[in-house]
């Protein structure tokens, strides 16, 4: 879509002058080392504010985008105190009624948040403008009433003015964000503290979370190209589902990893995946930071038995699972003929249909099939494990629709 091209971001509607007092507020530039970036510009026309009441409207709720916490951002032990997050996220489907989600999961002290807004509606948290949320906690703001159009870049804005860290972030985010102080406007590509959207939807199904690592969070893509698989993915479905992307980059099945892989899938299921609103589909691509991470995974069998008490774990919910595949990365530094050994083992039990409802072979998508323990170059970022734009385009293309449109039950607290 040419939306999904466009580096721009789409700031929907303007509130009167109160929230333009607040926009000014929210644009005044931190990160030692980061060039201060104007932002977009933004309509200045007044809006009727919040016409109808977020109650009345009708659909379920759905999400809309996730970021899936990764851990305590280093440096950020006293918070962002006087700063202002402006996150811009990418939506999956639209509505006319959002909702956010705010996460302190890895603080140790109170979050305070004195104001809010969704592409510059003033978001409330139980009728008032401000909120503190418990270290380790999260809170979900009132229903605002803003036009949320799907497939395009959505800004969510908010102020922490006291300290209070260190700050629950996402990195690596491949699309391009703000922070903002005294001195003004600095990019970013980390999120902080969002970790949902959400929005009110007549036609949408539910959503499919992409429970994955940083094949499904995307590296190796170009940032604000919105080119992640989830992202092609939830073109395909044009509006039938929200897609809500799950990756963390260095993410296992069953252990942490070095660097920035976050709490295991098996850890974060409950979180990441069952609480999502409206979830109904579950596409897991787990698996090779296992075989290939230290502390190297040996045993494919263990590997397997902790993707099927995944599913397991979703057919409690009433979910249908989708299970992708293992990519191959011959040619990346820690690529061995024994951990190439365990990864086709692992892929043999999947295809074989005793791990999943159903399997997507991101494998026989990307692979060269003169070398098939290659990615294909054509689809290579250059580091033999990732992919560019045009493989993530592979993957979102392989997956089967009507795999991920199998009628369960949804569980009934997600709608």
């Amino acid at each position: 879509m040419p939306r999904r091209q466009g580096y721009a971001l789409l700031i929907a509607l303007v509130a009167g002058t109160a929230v333009l007092a607040a926009a000014v507020a929210f644009g005044t530039t931190l990160l030692s080392g980061s060039r201060p970036t104007p932002l977009p510009p933004t309509e200045t026309q007044a809006a009727a504010r919040n016409p109808v009441d977020p109650a009345a409207s009708g659909g379920s709720w759905v999400a809309t985008w996730t970021a899936a916490p990764v851990r305590a951002e280093p440096g950020t032990e006293n918070g962002l105190p006087g700063r202002t997050i402006r996150n811009v996220v990418h939506t999956s489907i639209g509505g006319n009624v959002a909702r956010i989600t705010l996460s302190n999961l890895f603080g140790t002290a109170p979050l305070v948040v004195d104001q809010a807004a969704v592409n510059t509606r003033p978001v409330t948290f139980g009728g008032a403008a401000a909120v503190t949320v418990a270290a380790g906690g999260r809170v979900i703001s009132d229903p605002v009433v803003v036009p949320v159009a799907p497939d395009s870049d959505l800004q969510v804005s908010f102020r922490t003015p006291q300290a209070g860290g260190p700050v629950t972030y996402h990195p690596s985010s491949h699309q391009t964000s703000y922070l903002i102080d005294e001195r003004g406007t600095w990019s970013t590509t980390h999120w902080r503290y969002l970790t949902a959207v959400d929005v009110r939807n007549e036609r949408a199904l539910g959503a499919i979370v992409a429970l994955g690592d940083s094949l499904t969070a995307g590296s190796g893509s170009t940032t604000d190209a919105n080119a992640r698989w989830p992202d092609v993915l939830a073109d395909r479905l044009g509006g039938r589902y929200g897609v809500a992307n799950a990756g963390i980059s260095g993410n296992r099945v069953l252990g942490i990893g070095r660097g920035t892989g976050g709490p295991s899938g098996t850890d974060r299921f409950d979180r990441d995946v069952l609480s999502v609103a409206g979830v109904r589909t579950v596409v897991v691509a787990l698996g090779v930071n296992d075989v290939q991470q230290r502390p190297q995974e040996t045993d494919p069998q263990r590997l397997v038995d902790g993707l099927r008490a995944l599913t397991d774990r979703a057919h409690a919910r009433g979910l249908t699972v989708v299970g992708a595949t293992l990519t191959p990365f011959e040619g990346f530094a820690t690529w061995t003929p024994q951990r190439e050994a365990v990864r086709r083992a692992v892929n043999e039990q999947i295809r074989a249909g005793t791990v999943f409802d159903a399997y997507v072979d991101f494998d026989a998508a990307v692979r060269d099939p003169a070398a098939p323990t290659r990615i294909l170059a054509s689809y290579d970022s250059g580091d033999h494990l990732h992919l560019n734009d045009v493989g993530y385009r592979a993957l979102g293309d392989r997956v089967d629709l009507t795999s991920v449109d199998r009628a369960r039950t949804p569980r009934a607290d997600a709608l």
